[in-house]
């Protein structure tokens, strides 16, 4: 008897963690692509082609809306790559939130 009262409480400390963490990210404001504008061309443009207003980018980098129109490529990949970015990019510290507005601004190019 003790044993099952033990797995009911246990179960239910479960179920409300789990609610608890989904409500968390339901209630996060969904991901911003002219903020991802304004950073891309604030820490971006100096290598990578950003928008079809920059008419220069370093040369062993892809442009933006090339990186979008990718196979396979989506938003939330490219968010957490830039979260943890290679050695050959700076490591701009961005937030999640600003990694996400990152993606979806790259995403809207390969639209």
């Amino acid at each position: 008897m003790k044993h099952r009262s033990y797995r009911k409480s246990r179960v239910a400390a479960l179920a409300a963690a789990f609610a608890l963490s989904a409500g968390s990210s339901a209630s996060a404001a969904p991901a911003d692509p002219a903020q991802g504008e304004r950073l891309a061309k604030r820490w971006c443009a100096a290598c990578h082609v950003v928008s079809a207003d920059q008419t220069r980018g370093a040369d062993n980098v892809p442009a933006f809306a090339t990186i979008a129109k990718m196979q396979g490529f989506n938003a939330a990949s490219i968010a957490q790559f830039l979260m943890d970015p290679h050695p050959k990019m700076p490591d701009m510290q961005l937030t999640r939130d600003e990694a996400r507005d990152l993606g979806a601004y790259i995403a809207s190019l390969g639209q």
